[in-house]
Order: C-alpha cells, then sequence, then structure tokens
C-alpha cells in the first residue's frame, strides 16, 4: 500500500475512532466497512480484532468510572461465549443474509426508538442476555456487533459514561476471544501485523477527542445520537450487502 493511501487508511480509521467514542457503541461498526476498502475480508476481520482491542483500553483508561458491573456480566459474558461461537462459525456459514437480517434489524427497531422518543426497554437480566447474544454472535460472524449493542444500551437508556464504559468493557471480552479464534483460522496476517502499533496511536487520539466532544453533548441529546447513528449504520450496511 502506497503512503499516499495508508495516510487515508489512518485517517479513516481516526474518524471512525472519534465517532465510535461518540456514538458510544466502538469503532469497528465504522471502521470494517473502511477497511473493506484497503484490504481482504479476513484481514479485516483480523485486524478490526486487534484495533478494537486498542481501542477499548483506551475507553477503559479514560471512562472506567462509568462501568456498570452488573450490566456488565448480565450482558457481556453472553457476548463473549457467542463471539466465539460466531468466530468458530464464520468459515462454516454464508454470512451475507445475516447482514441483510442484521440491517433490517437495525433500520427497525431504532426507527422506531426515535419516532418514540419515551420509549425505553428495562435493562432486566433477559433483555441483556439476548441483546449480548445477537451482539457478540455478529461480532464473532460479520466482524462488527456494536451496533447492536449500542441499540440496547440506548434502548435502556443509560447516562453517556456508563454507555461509553460498559460497552467498551464487554468489547474487550469479545475481541480477545475473537482475536484467538481469527488467530486459530488463519485470519491474523503476518504482513497486517506491522499496523497495529500505527492503529494504537489512533485508537487512543480518537477515543481521546471523542472524550472531549462527548463532554459537550448533553445527555438528551447522547442517547438520539446514538440511535440516529444505529439507524444509518443499519442503511449503509443493508446498501454494501445489495452493492456487493
Amino acid at each position: 500500500m502506497g503512503i499516499e493511501r495508508a495516510l487515508l487508511f489512518l485517517s479513516l480509521a481516526l474518524l471512525a475512532e472519534v465517532a465510535g467514542t461518540v456514538g458510544g457503541f466502538g469503532s469497528s461498526v465504522f471502521f470494517v466497512p473502511i477497511a473493506n476498502f484497503f484490504f481482504d475480508f479476513e484481514s479485516v476481520l483480523g485486524i478490526t480484532a486487534l484495533f478494537h482491542l486498542a481501542s477499548n483500553l483506551s475507553k477503559l483508561g479514560l471512562f472506567r468510572a462509568g462501568i456498570d458491573r452488573r450490566l456488565l456480566v448480565r450482558l457481556g459474558v453472553p457476548s463473549v461465549l457467542f463471539a466465539i461461537l460466531g468466530g468458530l462459525a464464520g468459515t462454516l456459514v454464508e454470512t451475507a443474509w445475516l447482514e441483510r437480517l442484521l440491517a433490517v434489524f437495525l433500520i427497525g427497531l431504532s426507527g422506531w426508538l426515535l419516532w418514540r422518543p419515551a420509549a425505553t426497554f428495562a435493562p432486566t437480566t433477559s433483555n441483556a442476555v439476548v441483546a449480548g447474544a445477537l451482539s457478540g454472535g455478529m461480532a464473532g460472524l460479520v466482524g462488527t456487533g456494536g451496533a447492536v449493542r449500542g441499540l440496547a444500551l440506548a434502548a435502556f437508556d443509560l447516562p453517556k459514561e456508563v454507555f461509553v464504559a460498559t460497552s467498551a468493557a464487554i468489547d474487550m471480552g469479545i475481541d480477545l476471544s475473537r482475536a484467538v479464534v481469527y488467530w486459530r483460522n488463519g485470519y491474523i496476517h503476518a504482513d497486517d501485523l506491522a499496523w497495529i502499533p500505527l492503529l494504537a496511536v489512533v485508537a487512543l487520539a480518537g477515543t481521546w477527542l471523542g472524550r472531549r466532544v462527548l463532554r459537550r453533548v448533553p445527555q438528551a441529546s447522547f442517547r438520539r445520537i446514538a440511535l440516529l447513528l444505529v439507524f444509518a449504520i443499519g442503511w449503509v450496511t443493508l446498501l454494501g450487502v445489495a452493492l456487493g
């Protein structure tokens, strides 16, 4: 990859990290479609997992006080388990129809919550387990499940610091597990590892910038921003599958 193309990739990755921090649910939902323009599908999965590890370490360092430990267990444990299962099944399952289903789900539920801003879901154990299983499974299968988890956390109407910190802590478990699975599947290539130090710097810088933006966002506006981003991600995902 030439220098100009590499700088473009890193710049877009920085924007993805800022947007993922402000949206509250991580950068992979933005990073994956960006990386698809520069790398093959297997490399995208491997690089995303490693980039996200650096991203979530940055978020945990900056937002650690906001972690909801009860929700972390109820949503995080199924997320990690299903991320492992999804990663193992990634070589066996045709993921295009799953991406279509995911896109329709994201568009439908986020659109309904935007239309009914007063509507919320209680963060019960059953709701958290279902959301965790869906987000972890999609993360393992198609490389990104953050939008599902973000949609769930937005529906729970959590304070923005709790939203970001808890999502990052859950993501950390998912990324550790799927990085091992992707390594086992041969998705993490030796020549891709050279990007990791650069992407680690991008992750830290993007999280810091995103945190500064987030401080200026009122709580009332934060949920709407998260839902609008999920709604947009759903349409972009659907369009990407249609054009692919």
